[in-house]
């Protein structure tokens, strides 16, 4: 079938996604490890979900927010690895045009609100060391659902603005993206047309969607170190460094792989490095997110534990 011409001038009508290995032999390897990363990831997922839900110890701010996290961690890698798996199955790398450009548009919602998530939970963090005594009062169920309110409108509204904006470009040349999943910067090098203007919106919204989150949460945990070092007792401060840990480890991994993900558009050629990273913004990160939370925390343990011998709370 020819190529036919959209209203933007687009002529490629599909795209050709490389995946993870060229080999074909290889691919059922790939099929399984990725399967199987998925089913942790979203059985993980779902097993913290369900032991906030049922542990009355749990019913707090933090774990209100974790739980909102742990379903943006399945959305994220449902956007991407089931029609990756169902690609490897049929043998056939081909993804309509419409159909990439949706799945940009959800992956970067998801993402979004995840970024807007990490921060809102480290100003819960901030209000439960710093200010303990307005903490009930500004942590309100309101004001959650206020937050969770806003980081879905913020980030619909980022997502929305690359889609439309990355629409706008022109594709008449090569349409073999190297990845298995469509993404802004393997686009922009796909495009005929300039994308200058394209890569400025990426950078200035970045710098706003991202950066000040980023920035936020920095100041955040700057204030509650500062506040536990002066907490005389070694318990206090082991304890009051616990509930942190585990999520500013979450943040660097986070924010880490997404600079390095989307800071490097003026690479001629993206490279394998790039493939690993995207396969730990979309895998690697939300199958560790429910372990990180739940390593050292006694209470989402047992309520785990709870969950999965079907035991009730005693509390």
């Amino acid at each position: 079938m020819l190529p036919k011409s959209g209203a933007n001038g687009t002529d490629i009508t599909e795209f050709i996604l490389l995946g993870l290995a060229e080999t074909p032999e290889l691919w059922p390897v790939v099929f399984v490890l990725f399967l199987f990363a998925y089913l942790v990831t979203v059985g993980g997922n779902l097993s913290v979900l369900a032991a906030i839900l049922v542990e009355p110890k749990l019913h707090n701010p933090m774990y209100f927010f974790l739980g909102n996290l742990s379903v943006l961690d399945v959305g994220c890698i449902t956007v991407t690895v089931p029609s990756m798996l169902g690609r490897l199955l049929s043998h056939k790398h081909i993804v309509p045009y419409r159909a990439c450009l949706i799945q940009l548009f959800f992956f970067h919602l998801l993402v979004g609100v995840d970024c807007f998530l990490l921060t809102a939970m480290a100003y819960d963090r901030f209000l439960a060391i710093c200010r303990p005594l307005t903490y009930s009062t500004c942590m309100s169920p309101m004001v959650q659902r206020l937050l969770v309110v806003v980081s879905w409108a913020c980030a619909f509204t980022n997502a929305l603005t690359h889609t439309v904006a990355i629409s706008t470009l022109n594709f008449c040349g090569p349409n073999v993206i190297n990845r298995f999943y469509c993404d802004l910067p393997q686009l922009f090098q796909l495009s005929c047309s300039s994308t200058q203007l394209n890569e400025l919106l990426l950078f200035a919204v970045g710098f706003i969607m991202a950066g000040t989150p980023m920035a936020l949460t920095v100041t955040s945990y700057a204030h509650v170190a500062a506040a536990v070092l002066r907490i005389r007792s070694v318990e206090g401060r082991k304890k009051a460094f616990s509930t942190c840990g585990s999520h500013l480890t979450v943040v660097a991994v986070f924010y880490g792989s997404g600079i390095f993900n989307y800071m490097r558009l003026g690479s001629t050629k993206l490279s394998d490095k790039d493939k690993a990273v995207g396969i730990f913004n979309t895998v690697i990160s939300p199958m560790l997110n429910p372990i990180i939370y739940s390593l050292r925390n006694p209470d989402v343990q047992g309520a785990l534990w709870r969950v999965l011998t079907g035991r009730r709370s005693l509390a």
